[in-house]
């Protein structure tokens, strides 16, 4: 699980859950990318990483951003080793208040754009590239209010099982790291004034006893992208303290 003169793309990697996921990348050696919408918080993120860092302003739900931000990633290193796609967003909505227009963000954001950051990557990617898609538990336990969301994390698990099948001999890895519940702010933000009540009762659903915190995904996601899991393609591995197995 070691980086060093790695190039590690993390998409979505301003904030949160990406954020951490490039910091522990960063600490392992790597030469990182990170993208985001907000100019500020890019900034942010390069001052925090102490890693040799590049952050692309970039929407991956906008073909044409990632057009620009793989053109930039090819002029910098000419590949990249690992690919991190984790740009993603959710909303709450029950059936009956689901908007058109709530629908086609969260699935422009989280399965066009994931679609299409990935094949736009794999031009630059060689035999013993990974990459690591994030997906959620919602893809198999929505729970209330987040049935768009989690069909688009269940849609993700059937791209990869096809992208696999699609790049066969080429020693590409892609697999899906699924989270449960993390202490994210973005978490606190979708739950809003209802967070600490629900967060007790998806702690109480852990059989560790909590909600997972941003660096135990980032070391999941770094043995999933690592050259200890070589063998492991295809898989989703679930990181939620054991909630989604009973």
């Amino acid at each position: 699980m070691q980086f060093k003169n790695k190039i590690v793309l993390v998409t979505g990697g301003s904030s949160g859950l990406g954020l951490a996921i490039a910091r522990e990348m960063a600490e392992q050696g790597a030469h990182l990318i990170i993208t985001g919408r907000q100019h500020d918080q890019l900034d942010e993120a390069v001052a925090s990483l102490g890693s040799p860092t590049v952050a692309i302003a970039a929407d991956v739900s906008c073909v044409s951003d990632l057009a620009r931000l793989f053109s930039e990633v090819e002029s910098l290193h000419g590949r990249i080793d690992v690919l991190v796609a984790n740009a993603g967003m959710g909303e709450i909505a029950s059936l009956g208040a689901i908007t058109e227009a709530s629908f086609e963000r969260i699935f422009n954001t989280n399965v066009k754009g994931v679609t299409f950051t990935v094949q736009g990557a794999l031009p630059l990617m060689a035999k013993g590239s990974s990459i690591v898609i994030i997906g959620s538990t919602a893809s198999i336990n929505p729970g209330s209010g987040l049935s768009v969301y989690g069909a688009t994390k269940a849609a993700l698990r059937a791209l990869v099982r096809s992208w696999i099948l699609d790049i066969k001999g080429s020693g590409v890895r892609i697999n899906l790291l699924s989270p449960g519940p993390v202490n994210t702010e973005s978490l606190k933000n979708m739950l809003s004034e209802n967070a600490e009540q629900v967060i007790q009762s998806l702690s109480e659903k852990s059989t560790i006893g909590r909600i997972g915190e941003p660096q135990e995904i980032g070391r999941a996601v770094a043995f999933l992208a690592s050259d200890a899991a070589s063998y492991i393609n295809g898989v989703e591995l679930f990181a939620d303290g054991g909630a989604s197995q009973v």
